[in-house]
């Protein structure tokens, strides 16, 4: 295996991820606080779940999201 070529694709993927859950995140309780459903202040609970099927990768990572 190519450690540095693995560890930039590794990289990459994690950006992505990042970036597009922080994006899905804002927008949904932006919507949440316009419609009501969140107060304009206060936290939710937050869980992701990492998922590699071909090597039985299976990861919850959950957390507290202040807003």
């Amino acid at each position: 295996m190519d450690e540095d070529r693995f560890n930039i694709e590794l990289r990459k993927f994690l950006k992505i991820v990042g970036v597009t859950s922080q994006r899905e995140i804002e927008n949904a309780v932006h919507a949440a606080i316009t419609t009501g459903k969140l107060k304009s202040s206060g936290k939710v609970d937050a869980k992701m779940k990492l998922q590699i099927p071909d090597i039985g990768l299976d990861h919850v990572i959950q957390g507290t999201i202040e807003y």
